[in-house]
């Protein structure tokens, strides 16, 4: 099926993205926004995205020790809580943009034949003692009370190598790529940034086996096209660099990253080249001037930047070591192909509130965000303002219109905060002057402007296509 999917590509298209040092930056454009949504029918599923009911803590302060905006506004609009140094809760909100996110990086793993499946957390430590990386410090290491030594996994290229080991056998079974969504432990000695550095993260992490360096190119290819179209559905900037293979080994790599200014990682950039500081500072072609980076007579800017996915050439790295062969036509024992490729939700995430956030809290992408529309009632319980709001919440609820009512006994003032602070990219008002105008106050988030108003009195089919004609519109 891959090779399949492979040769159906634009080669002349794959070999561009596969080339090393070739970075690009895009701008990219807002994913398609699904209106209507599946849901359980019933009045339970209505009543859960009352704010009055709803988990969302928002805070008028951020925490003491935050620097990073992600980590201030993440945890004053509600979306995320710590409960010790680098662990970090998701709350309700916080974790239907996490899992936005995880639901498009699925979509584009199944799209270049990715099979799904769940390595576990907990491994034995022999595999990891196999490859020489039983060492590395950040690595979680433990003893069970039979003795039996185990340890945390902060990645799974010993895991999935040990089954391929026993599942691969011949040329026939190749190539192959999977997939899965697995908490990460790292016994990270400084966390900081909220989410940013954390010691416990989910993360996707693919392999991709094949027959030679040659195969693997093509798999390697997949996996930076389906990472461009997550990037460009996630609504963010982002560089493709030339990274280090660092504690992951093997012939080569790239990194994903996200400019901005709580990024910690430096990425250097000039005509037709993106690398990471680490590789632009080793390259013989990039000179070193000042603290200023030149290349072929061109100075080279320099922009701090989040790593949010790094892919890594892995060749014969894991599979000597652990045993994973494959014999050929002639029946030649041969070292598997390999490559890993990891992308973390929760830094895409960070890095979207780092881009598009103002001084009134969090402007999500459209593609991210909790909730597609926030809708405001302004009133008492019982007057005819509230009762028209009531009536515009059940006319979207019923047409799947993804939405959080804010139904609070609270202030105008404490209501019209909140939402710009959870930063949902439509908000729709109901108040006293709508029943006097016969119209509903609409606001854009993205620069808080002012949308063309909905007629209050619309029968349901013409309200709820101007409602999804406005989402759409959205970037």
């Amino acid at each position: 099926m891959l090779a399949v999917l492979s040769k159906a590509r634009n080669s002349d298209e794959r070999r561009r993205l596969a080339g090393g040092g070739i970075g690009f930056c895009r701008r990219a454009a807002p994913a398609p926004y699904t209106l209507v949504l599946p849901r359980r029918p019933g009045r339970a599923d209505r009543a859960m995205t009352r704010l009055s009911q709803y988990l969302l803590p928002t805070e008028k302060e951020p925490p003491a020790d935050a620097e990073a905006i992600s980590h201030k506004l993440m945890v004053r609009a509600g979306l995320i809580r710590q409960m010790g140094a680098g662990m970090w809760t998701w709350l309700p909100a916080g974790w239907r943009v996490h899992q936005r996110v995880v639901g498009i990086i699925r979509e584009e793993m199944d799209a270049i034949g990715a099979r799904e499946m769940l390595m576990p957390v907990l491994q034995p430590a022999e595999p990891w003692r196999k490859t020489g990386r039983i060492e590395i410090e950040e690595l979680f290491k433990l003893t069970d009370r039979k003795g039996s030594e185990l340890v945390l996994a902060m990645t799974h290229e010993e895991a999935v190598t040990f089954h391929i080991a026993q599942i691969v056998r011949s040329y026939r079974d190749l190539p192959l790529i999977v997939y899965h969504f697995q908490v990460k432990e790292r016994d990270e000695p400084r966390p900081r940034a909220g989410v940013l550095r954390t010691r416990e993260f989910v993360m996707k992490d693919s392999y991709s086996f094949d027959r030679d360096a040659a195969a693997g190119e093509q798999s390697y290819a997949l996996h930076i096209d389906a990472y461009e179209r997550i990037m460009q559905r996630t609504g963010l900037r982002f560089y493709r660099v030339e990274g280090d293979v660092g504690m992951m080994g093997g012939v080569g790599a790239h990194e994903y990253m996200a400019p901005c200014a709580a990024g910690e990682d430096e990425i250097v950039l000039g005509e037709g080249y993106a690398a990471n500081s680490e590789v632009a500072s080793a390259s013989p072609d990039v000179e070193q001037r000042d603290g200023e980076y030149f290349r072929a007579g061109e100075r080279l800017s320099v922009e701090p930047a989040i790593e949010i996915g790094n892919i890594f050439k892995l060749g014969t790295r894991y599979s000597e070591p652990l045993g994973a062969h494959y014999l050929d036509e002639h029946g030649n024992e041969l070292p598997v192909w390999m490559a890993s490729y990891g992308i973390g939700p929760a830094r895409i995430v960070a890095a979207a509130v780092e881009q598009f956030a103002d001084e009134h809290g969090i402007s999500w992408p459209r593609a991210l965000a909790p909730f597609a529309l926030h809708l405001v009632a302004l009133g008492r319980p019982g007057t005819p303002e509230r009762e028209a709001a009531e009536t515009l919440y059940e006319t979207l609820e019923r047409g799947g219109v993804d939405v959080l009512y804010d139904d609070r006994d609270a202030g105008a003032g404490e209501k019209f905060a909140d939402a710009e602070l959870l930063g949902c990219p439509l908000r729709l008002t109901v108040g006293r002057r709508s029943l006097e105008s016969g119209e509903i106050e609409v606001q854009l988030r993205r620069g808080r402007r002012e949308g063309p108003p909905l007629p209050l009195g619309a029968a349901p089919e013409e309200l709820l296509r101007a409602v999804g004609e406005l989402i759409e519109s959205l970037p």
